[in-house]
């Protein structure tokens, strides 16, 4: 049995997708015999044809022909759309970017190894009495490292939230010490206006002003002084904490990139590789048909 090096969930859902194939590839083709046999039962009625007539039926026929087989490979284009469509869907649920390369599409040596398996899996079915199971949907792929990755990237994007978190807390505790700061400075300077404005009173007034700015001062300056300790700690933590956030977030587009390198690798991105090379093949047969 011809395999096409994919594990066996995979390798299932190529074999549901060619039979999907190959029913709509049956379905085109009797299509096509059944304008051939409308041309015999309404026009082939007499023994002998001029020139002309058969020029026409043979004109009315390549319409015929030309339009089912154009809607069919339009619709083959538009079903592998959606097809990649699937597969890209669940490929961003995990942040991966898949890629595609168009020139394996006409690998002969890849068309015949599909051939094959084609092959190989139709004379296999025809020998089974039972139906076959329901297929559930594309999955994304999820064992071994790929599984250990889409953890790691899990957890530095919970790490690079908490981070960004403790920086907008952090910078409101900023803000709020440099307005208890500019609220402190206020207040001296209203002290400073009162007691020029009271030079003139009495030596007691004057002497108890004084204390009582001296007293502001001196705890103006110790609020000051914590304040400004206070802040000095706030920026280390600030600048510490935005070099962790770099951290975390190099550390997360690191392990995204080689969650997706690895995806690139799996049997499920060369596979879908090797169906669009076949379908590819089989337009470009058929244009060469329709040519001739």
């Amino acid at each position: 049995q011809a395999e096409l090096g994919v594990n066996e969930h995979h390798q299932n859902e190529v074999v549901s997708y060619m039979r999907f194939a190959r029913f709509k590839r049956g379905m085109c083709l009797k299509t096509v015999d059944s304008c051939f046999q409308d041309l015999k039962d309404s026009r082939l009625v007499e023994e002998t044809f001029t020139v002309d007539e058969v020029i026409d039926m043979l004109d009315g026929l390549q319409s015929v022909v030309h339009s089912e087989v154009e809607s069919e490979l339009i619709n083959t284009t538009y079903t592998n759309v959606l097809l990649l469509r699937q597969l890209f869907s669940q490929a961003e649920k995990w942040y991966l970017k898949l890629q595609t390369d168009v020139s394996d599409l006409e690998n002969r040596e890849l068309l015949d190894q599909v051939a094959e398996f084609e092959k190989s899996e139709y004379t296999s079915s025809n020998k089974k009495s039972t139906a076959d199971p329901i297929k559930p949907k594309l999955a994304p792929l999820n064992e071994g490292g790929s599984e250990l990755l889409n953890k790691t990237v899990a957890h530095l994007q919970e790490e690079n939230e908490k981070l960004k978190t403790r920086l907008r807390t952090i910078e409101t505790q900023a803000t709020a010490a440099l307005d208890e700061k500019s609220k402190l400075e206020k207040s001296l300077r209203d002290l400073e206006m009162i007691q020029g404005d009271q030079k003139n009173n009495a030596n007691q007034d004057i002497t108890e002003l004084e204390n009582k700015v001296a007293a502001l001062k001196s705890q103006f300056e110790k609020t000051l002084n914590d304040t400004a300790t206070n802040q000095k700690f706030l920026e280390e933590d600030l600048v510490t904490t935005k070099h962790d956030l770099l951290k975390v977030q190099d550390q997360l587009s690191t392990a995204e990139k080689e969650l997706e390198k690895k995806f690139q690798q799996t049997a499920a991105y060369r596979n879908m590789k090797e169906i669009l090379t076949k379908k590819n093949e089989l337009i470009k047969d058929l244009r060469r048909r329709l040519s001739k």
